[in-house]
């Protein structure tokens, strides 16, 4: 379930090693892959929304992979009184079957279905029914670039304006994005020659900036030793761009957010152009055993995110581990489900979570994006391999955060010799207190440097996996 980073990163897997024996299906309600990290550039209108997409259909055909273009609604992971068999509900999403429905059954269920944007969490958050703009779809970043098209021409004519990106509601994860965003943003005014009439505002649920929903990181830079938050200081201290800190979106009206921080006094920042992610929560699914009874709660916690082996108990912040993160990905409920990327429920916040006396959180969300999804999935599919192949009990392969390091190349704006971009390393993901004590990671192993290689290293990696995933000729070789 889902045809994203994870989902689509698993099918390939599944088939390539699973071959013409078995099937492999895959259930999306979208029609098209999207390279997500590259809506940045869509969403400030140097890069056509075409070059971050591509149809589906046409790959799994060619992979002899079977496509539902639909939306999963329920699963029945006992099947029913009539059918034994696990199997999900599907509503049709394609022009030619819209709104029909079907029953398809599974052997192992792989949910990769990724995020709800969760817009309504925010009254007057998001492009659609609110008074922000996003970059998380490439729809999203087309009319984001647009507005902000429409904010340049004004900024031409000599208007002083205020431009705020930033999160749009104190849960928010994926701050990097927000991060890469206000620096292209900023980039792109420069190059207009506007940037002296703008007054830019970057806007966080983060109560130190480089925290990134990880906790931040300490890395070193030519020897040196920094704080992340140092880092992104220094970049937005020499770009003039302002900061507001530790803040939670409460409502959002045509021109003005209004917000708090953590003593919880009201505040308003006014805007004219703003940009601001919305929180997540998991694809919203049904779960019915044989008799019809609704066992969702047992599948998935509150959030909306799918359990698997994770430390779920409750326990203060301070108590948690890095072992607590979940190392295969299965359903504790049910051997033959699994969760990949975003779709797996964290076991706790890596940064500190903070409230306000009336108890608004002030929470960073972990991020599971990317190379972590990627790896996620790869490992999930190859334990479903060996189960299919070899008869294998439990799960052979694992992609515990806590172990994997990521690599992230965050653009700070575009240009073949103009553009740059941070490049970064963290390992691991989630820091491990009881192996580095001192920061939780490898400081040796963790390390970040901005520069015009920076951004083409961002560009190869667009090139390379857009290769990647339309499944050429040695995809594979391409790491997740």
């Amino acid at each position: 379930m889902g045809a994203g980073v994870a989902g689509h990163t698993a099918a390939l897997h599944l088939k390539r090693k699973l071959g013409k024996q078995h099937d492999v299906v895959v259930v999306s309600p979208n029609s098209q892959w999207n390279w997500i990290p590259s809506n940045i550039w869509v969403g400030v209108d140097r890069m056509a929304a075409s070059k971050v997409v591509f149809p589906l259909a046409p790959i799994y055909r060619k992979k002899k992979i079977e496509f539902h273009q639909a939306k999963a609604t329920t699963i029945l992971p006992d099947g029913d009184a009539h059918d034994p068999r696990s199997q999900i509900e599907v509503e049709y999403t394609s022009p030619a079957a819209s709104g029909s429905t079907a029953r398809i059954p599974y052997d192992y269920l792989i949910n990769a279905t990724g995020p709800a944007l969760n817009f309504a969490a925010t009254p007057g958050l998001g492009p659609d029914t609110g008074h922000t703009v996003s970059v998380c779809t490439p729809s999203h970043a087309v009319h984001a670039a647009q507005e902000l098209k429409a904010i340049t021409a004004r900024l031409k004519n000599g208007e002083k304006l205020t431009l705020v990106v930033g999160t749009g509601h104190g849960t928010c994860t994926c701050e990097g994005a927000a991060f890469e965003y206000v620096l292209n943003v900023e980039h792109e005014l420069r190059r207009h020659g506007v940037r002296d009439n703008a007054d830019i505002v970057f806007f966080t649920n983060e109560m130190e900036l480089g925290d990134f929903g990880v906790g931040g990181m300490i890395i070193k830079d030519k020897g040196s030793f920094i704080s992340g938050g140092a880092l992104a200081g220094t970049l937005f201290a020499e770009r003039g761009i302002r900061t507001v800190l530790g803040a939670a979106a409460t409502a959002i009206t045509a021109d003005t957010i209004e917000y708090v921080q953590v003593d919880g006094a009201p505040q308003s920042l006014h805007f004219d152009f703003s940009m601001l992610l919305p929180p997540f929560r998991g694809v919203p699914f049904e779960v019915r055993d044989r008799d019809g009874r609704d066992i969702t709660a047992t599948v998935f916690a509150p959030s909306g995110f799918m359990k698997v082996d994770a430390d779920y108990a409750p326990k203060a912040y301070e108590d948690w581990q890095a072992s607590d993160w979940p190392k295969t990905y299965q359903s504790p409920a049910y051997p033959n489900m699994f969760a990949a990327g975003i779709a797996f429920a964290p076991p706790h916040a890596i940064s500190e979570p903070h409230q306000t006396p009336d108890g608004v959180m002030i929470a960073p969300a972990p991020p599971r994006t990317g190379q972590p999804s990627g790896a996620i999935a790869k490992a999930v599919a190859f334990s479903i391999v060996d189960m299919i192949q070899s008869g294998a009990k439990t799960p052979t392969h694992t992609a515990p955060m806590n172990h994997l390091a990521a690599a992230c190349v965050a653009s700070a704006g575009t240009g073949a010799f103009e553009g740059s971009a941070v490049a970064m390393v963290m390992s691991p993901i989630i820091p491990d207190f009881t192996q580095y004590p001192e920061t939780g990671r490898n400081i040796t192993e963790t390390t970040a440097e901005i520069g015009l290689g920076g951004h083409w290293a961002k560009r190869i990696l667009h090139t390379a996996f857009m290769y990647k995933m339309h499944g050429y000729p040695f995809w594979w070789v391409v790491p997740e």
